[in-house]
């Protein structure tokens, strides 16, 4: 063999050696490893992560129940809502309203006699002071409200009737209607009204000074507009002209008054419905349901110095209740009986229309000219 020359020096280049690397047989072809070898392939599991700074693995965060805390409070609020009127009606005064006598038949809708008496029960001699009340041991019974709240198919309608409206009272012959709850109480009352119109009473209501008094304060106080300027010291009432924000003092003596006023009574049955509306605006606010103080307070308020009649059960004073919210001109009407003069003489042909639509449940229909502020035609 002839060696190779370097081409430089032209000296023999000595060969280096190669060693073959030998390889190692192919190995058959696995059905479980389609890339080959005969055991099937090994799963790498990862180890957890760490937490930094230590070895120990982090834990998972519990989230709290904040659903479930909610729908507690919810229910319990709701219960809240339910158990408080259902304590302060099983606070009032039941009294016999029955009639004994002959009734007018069950009407469509339902037809509420609601009474503002000067009962003193539950106040003070201060308190008395306070409110121009009169003393503590006045404890005749005389009503200053009577009014008829009628609930149906229309509009929600708050009758005012002047307390010193001439009628025929049975037993006694004519004379003002006052002098039926005086004489006879709510049984005389309620069959006085039913014969004298035609309309039958459902229910019997009755609120004394001290829980008008409460009712207004309840609610924060209420809006009301006096179309003079009023001082009466016998209704213990100092007010402005012009709408403003009154206490349950100054809202008695309001609805009280009646001797600084053109029409008199009929002045006084007016604001008296003034009131009982401005009343039920402030109760049905949001505010009453969402303040638990002021929700429980309203409802304390709406039973004290409260008598009802037996049979008034709570669904029917929940209507009442709701009914008021709804006679303030705006969703209801607000009217006084039609009378032909000051004297207080119901005007018969007028009042027996009126009436023929609160009988009917007709209050939608109720022309203006029969529902004046004073029961006067034409003056309001």
């Amino acid at each position: 063999m002839i060696p190779r020359l370097d081409r430089r020096t032209g000296r023999p280049v000595q060969e280096e050696r190669t060693t073959a690397i030998p390889r190692e047989p192919r190995p058959r072809q696995d059905a479980r490893d389609p890339r080959g070898g005969g055991e099937p392939p090994r799963r790498i599991v990862q180890p957890p992560r760490e937490a930094a700074g230590g070895g120990r693995p982090r834990r998972t965060r519990r989230r709290r129940p904040w659903g479930r805390i909610v729908l507690l409070v919810l229910v319990a609020w709701l219960v809240f809502l339910v158990a408080v009127p259902i304590w302060a009606v099983g606070r009032i005064e039941k009294v016999d309203a029955s009639p004994d006598a002959d009734r007018p038949d069950q009407q469509p809708g339902r037809t509420y006699l609601l009474v503002g008496s000067d009962s003193r029960k539950g106040l003070s001699e201060a308190e008395n002071r306070r409110l121009g009340t009169g003393g503590v041991d006045d404890t005749s019974q005389r009503t200053d409200t009577i009014m008829l709240l009628h609930t149906g198919s229309g509009p929600s309608m708050l009758l005012s009737i002047p307390r010193d409206s001439l009628v025929n009272v049975p037993g006694t012959g004519r004379t003002k209607i006052n002098s039926a709850f005086a004489r006879g109480g709510p049984g005389l009352l309620v069959q006085t009204i039913e014969e004298n119109t035609g309309v039958r009473v459902d229910d019997y209501v009755e609120i004394g000074f001290g829980g008008f008094v409460n009712a207004v304060d309840a609610v924060g106080g209420i809006t009301v507009c006096p179309r003079e300027r009023m001082v009466d010291p016998k209704a213990n009432l100092r007010i402005r002209k012009g709408c403003q924000e009154v206490d349950g003092v100054t809202a008695l003596g309001y609805s009280r008054s009646r001797y600084v006023s053109r029409y008199g009574d009929l002045d006084r049955a007016r604001r008296q419905r003034e009131v009982v509306s401005a009343i039920g605006a402030e109760v049905k606010s949001p505010w009453t349901f969402l303040n638990p103080v002021r929700y429980f307070r309203v409802n304390q308020a709406a039973t004290s110095s409260l008598r009802i009649s037996e049979g008034t059960d709570p669904v029917a004073l929940a209507r009442f209740g709701l009914a008021m919210t709804r006679v303030n001109g705006i969703d209801g009407l607000t009217c006084g009986m039609p009378i032909a003069d000051q004297e207080v003489n119901w005007d018969r042909e007028r009042a027996l229309a009126l009436l023929a639509y609160v009988k009917e449940d007709r209050t939608g229909d109720i022309p203006k000219e029969l529902c004046t502020p004073t029961g006067l035609a034409g003056v309001g």
